[in-house]
């Protein structure tokens, strides 16, 4: 590691996923998921907690050539079926009303050479087990947090034409703090100023409530239809504590769900998205009356068809997300082929499950006061990438009057 005062800014940005992401206080508890090479880091995140009062820090490490042998080589039942264990121990720290913070770090290309079939199983099946806890982080009933840290295959792919795996990782954590304004004398100052920027633009939008949206771009004429009552957000989420937290950092997005039911039109990805170890690249998605009728990817589409086919609710849309083309992300050029930063550099939307905070009263509701609502239930949430310079999008209200609020991928409200 050559990066000037590496060790300095890594315990910046710890100190900042902990204070301001997850925003740890006396009594708490936190689940930390992190990959086994990153234990450097994770030992900062657990003194950080612990330092802010936290009761226990329990850390989760991740191995991906582990997991990886398992889902090539495990007998196909082990795959699909989760111990009664591992969905009791989610039970117990949901009851504890456990924090959690996930770094990811992962080559996204790491089940590439996976069976898609046995790759979607063992997806599913995990995602099934953990039902309760999807839908509990879904409503904010406790705080949660997505964080990142460099690895050598990540690094590879986004900064590929650099020499060395020394010189990519180096990079990449640089990008990492600047995206997270470590460098910033105050880094939890410059957040709180950001906050406020996007929570003033979430406000204008809120105050509008549009009954639908049209999209408009290159191999893009989507229209999507807002549910009453729908709450745009931005940085900043309350959980059921009224304790505040910020769920992905970076983030440049303010955002909601649509009307599951009201979707038509096409829509094509300008980014690659990395699905279950997957890259899936140049997807369009046709919808017809909320559903997708057809999808196609010139790489990773079978990947793709398997999680609309196999996952309940995947054919309908949970999130639409509103991000200026300009925006540091973007501006640096650079895809990462990892959600939590390119969905910041791009309008996007999400296959899948809504978040119940997503409208006025929505956690306290039940599943099918929500569906009834508007809001999409899946077993799944994948965010793909699909904004760009020659974006336009118009906010349609109930009487059919048409408000600019995006002209060349930029905000026009």
């Amino acid at each position: 590691m050559t990066l000037p005062h590496f060790s300095e800014n890594l315990k910046k940005y710890a100190q900042l996923l902990i204070a301001k992401g997850v925003n740890v206080q006396k009594g708490h508890t936190l689940v930390l998921a992190i990959d086994v090479r990153q234990h450097e880091f994770a030992r900062l995140l657990v003194q950080e907690a612990y330092a802010k009062g936290a009761s226990e820090v329990v850390v989760d490490y991740t191995d991906e050539v582990v997991t990886r042998e398992k889902y090539l080589h495990a007998d196909q039942d082990r795959l699909t079926t989760i111990p009664q264990y591992m969905v009791d121990r989610s039970n117990y720290f949901l009851d504890k009303k456990a924090s959690r913070l996930v770094i990811l770090s992962a080559n996204p290309n790491a089940y590439a050479a996976v069976d898609p079939s046995r790759l979607s199983a063992a997806t599913k099946a995990l995602n099934t087990a953990l039902e309760k806890q999807r839908n509990a982080m879904q409503a904010n009933k406790f705080s949660w947090n997505l964080g990142a840290a460099a690895s050598p295959e990540w690094a590879a792919m986004v900064f590929p034409d650099l020499e060395t795996s020394e010189e990519q990782v180096d990079a990449l954590w640089d990008a990492i703090f600047k995206m997270n304004r470590v460098y910033d004398e105050d880094p939890i100052k410059s957040w709180d100023e950001h906050e406020a920027k996007l929570t003033a633009k979430a406000k204008i939008l809120n105050d509008m409530q549009f009954d639908a949206l049209h999209y408009t771009a290159p191999g893009t004429d989507l229209t999507l239809g807002m549910p009453k009552n729908h709450v745009w957000e931005a940085a900043g989420s309350y959980n059921a504590q009224g304790e505040k937290f910020i769920a992905n950092m970076p983030t440049e997005e303010i955002f909601t769900a649509p009307d599951y039911r009201r979707a038509d039109g096409v829509v094509s990805s300008t980014k690659p998205l990395s699905y279950a170890g997957v890259v899936i690249e140049n997807m369009t998605f046709t919808f017809k009356d909320g559903q997708i009728v057809d999808v196609k990817a010139d790489k990773g589409e079978e990947t793709l068809k398997r999680m609309i086919e196999e996952n309940d609710g995947a054919r309908s849309l949970g999130e639409v997300a509103l991000v200026p083309h300009k925006t540091p992300i973007s501006l640096s050029g650079l895809t990462f082929f990892n959600t939590l930063f390119d969905e910041n550099a791009s309008n996007h939307l999400a296959i899948g499950a809504a978040y119940a905070h997503s409208i006025e009263g929505g956690v306290d509701m039940s599943r099918e006061e929500l569906k009834e609502a508007g809001l999409n239930n899946s077993s799944t949430h994948v965010d793909f990438m699909i904004g760009s310079d020659q974006m336009d999008i118009d906010g349609i209200t109930a009487d059919g009057k048409r408000v600019p609020i995006f002209r060349g991928g930029e905000w026009a409200i």
